[in-house]
């Protein structure tokens, strides 16, 4: 098997010799492996591994992407030479190309990321015992019926290299363990989930408490009804209220802005979150699933305060999206084998409140309390947002009983700028926005 640097030297050897002005290649290669236990019994046990290629050429202002599984000296020919006759015939980019070499990124400190596990890679056997352990925690918890447990292992490398002589590569692992518990029966079924995953296999939290907390919160699902129709407050749980910043990352998002097609094309300068709050992003963050140390361009990323104490303070660019916008790019190019960069957010940091989750829900007093949540209906254009939940309904600060079957409907910009937010973020998440509470929302229930 060829490292993947050979490979990624080859395919752009091979573009440049098919006509290609300019080319990046990127090779991938990656091992999964992961156990499902059902109903006490091993239901599948799988495991994949393979290598695939990507190249991009680009001939003056236009480009094509070709991939392959393929790692043969024939096929990587035959496949840099579609790639120019495709380029050829590709419509003008004038905002399409690679990085000027002053740009690029040849320095960093790859160890100090801890993004590879060095212990061994855990056997079928060993996640099997981890997650038949997750089980039996949560069916040992009284009027769990039925309970689906799961672990994984991954290891992904990747290297990028590219004709402006930027060359570089890195890997990473992960391990996780989750479960899906069951209470009740027929339409009275309710069920919840609970999941663990990290980088390091030692930093792993223990098997039995991921079982119990998926069953608590199963159990307390029980019996769920529909919510009152009206105006309330909601607080948002710390493991959905992500999405709330995700929206807002969406939408000030490079590419949309270019298509004129985000609610916050006007906002740069303004105010988008309560002042004292701010977004922050932090590719370089230790032993943290999303860092990097270079983007999908190759330029070096940093830390950037996207909202600064509410201000919107610039868009998420990769070069493409940057160059049509007048603007440097932010480093944030994402690539894959199939497709040219996009620019996308790593780690994401909101500003945390100072209140626990209880102090928040004493505050709301009588709304709703948002644990899950499904399907979406988002309006790119004008933020108008409703989704569907489930979670509990609360009365004078205290969860009175679970509900379901209920939507939520607002506008973003006029929620985002209401939240408050607790202080129960968790420290190993990529992003990391705690449980949030937002005034004035329209629930339709019963």
């Amino acid at each position: 098997m060829p490292e993947l640097s050979e490979l990624t030297a080859d395919l752009l050897s091979a573009a440049k010799k098919a006509g290609a002005d300019q080319a990046d290649a990127i090779a991938v290669e990656g091992i999964s492996l992961s156990i499902d236990i059902r109903g006490g019994k091993l239901e599948t046990a799988e495991r994949s591994e393979g290598t695939e290629i990507g190249l991009r050429v680009l001939i003056g202002g236009r480009q094509a992407c070709v991939s392959a599984s393929d790692l043969s000296p024939r096929t990587i020919q035959s496949l840099a030479e579609r790639a120019v006759a495709m380029a050829q015939e590709a419509p003008e980019d004038p905002y399409a190309g690679l990085a000027d070499p002053d740009q690029i990124t040849k320095v960093w400190d790859l160890a100090a990321l801890e993004l590879q596990d060095p212990g061994a890679e855990p056997g079928a056997a060993q996640l099997e015992e981890a997650a038949r352990r997750v089980e039996a925690a949560a069916m040992a918890t009284k009027g769990i019926t039925q309970v689906e447990a799961s672990g994984s292992y991954g290891r992904r490398s990747m290297h990028l290299a590219a004709t402006n002589g930027f060359a570089g590569g890195y890997g990473r692992t992960s391990h996780s363990l989750s479960a899906v518990a069951f209470t009740g029966d027929g339409i009275a079924k309710e069920r919840d989930w609970a999941a663990e995953g990290r980088i390091y296999l030692s930093d792993m939290p223990e098997a039995e408490g991921i079982g119990r907390l998926a069953a608590e919160r199963a159990l307390a699902r029980a019996g769920a009804v529909k919510p009152k129709t009206g105006s309330y407050p909601v607080v948002f749980d710390e493991r959905v209220a992500s999405s709330l910043i995700g929206h807002l990352l969406s939408a000030a998002n490079g590419a949309a802005v270019a298509r004129g097609s985000t609610w916050l094309r006007d906002a740069l300068g303004q105010q988008v979150l309560p002042k004292g709050l701010s977004v922050i992003e932090d590719p370089l963050r230790p032993r943290i699933s999303s860092s990097r140390p270079f983007d999908g361009e190759g330029l070096a990323t940093a830390r950037r305060v996207i909202v600064d104490d509410g201000v919107l303070t610039g868009w998420t660019l990769d070069l493409a999206t940057g160059r049509k916008l007048g603007m440097p790019s932010t480093a944030n190019a994402v690539r894959g084998v199939t497709a040219p960069p996009l620019p996308a957010t790593t780690n994401i940091d909101l500003t945390p409140g100072t209140a626990s989750l209880s102090d928040l829900l004493s505050q709301m007093g009588t709304g709703l309390y948002v644990t899950a949540m499904l399907g979406s209906t988002i309006n790119p254009t004008t933020g108008d947002y409703s989704r569907g939940a489930s979670g509990f309904w609360v009365q004078n600060g205290q969860i009175a009983y679970a509900v379901n079957e209920c939507t939520i409907a607002g506008n973003l910009r006029d929620m985002l700028m209401r939240i408050i937010p607790a202080n129960d973020a968790r420290a190993h998440l990529s992003t990391r926005v705690p449980s949030i509470l937002v005034e004035g929302l329209t629930l339709a229930g019963a």
